[in-house]
């Protein structure tokens, strides 16, 4: 389905800089912020890359607790 948007120019010119240096469409862009509206984000594919991410960062947070003044910044 299309949709037409009404946007000033110069927030047009920083969505598709914000678009071209994710490597995506301005298109693309709009699709998926408007999927996570709709509650539509994280499909699987989506899940798969973040866990890759997550598998990939090699942290552990084995021992390590926190209190509440180290949750709080305190």
């Amino acid at each position: 389905m299309n949709v037409t948007l009404s946007i000033d120019e110069k927030t047009l010119k920083r969505a598709r800089e914000v678009a071209r240096r994710q490597g995506k469409s301005l298109n693309q862009l709009v699709r998926e912020y408007m999927q996570g509206l709709a509650g539509e984000r994280y499909d699987e594919q989506h899940l798969r890359d973040l866990f890759d991410l997550m598998d990939e960062g090699g942290g552990s947070l084995e021992g390590r607790g926190w209190s509440r003044d180290d949750i709080h910044g305190r």
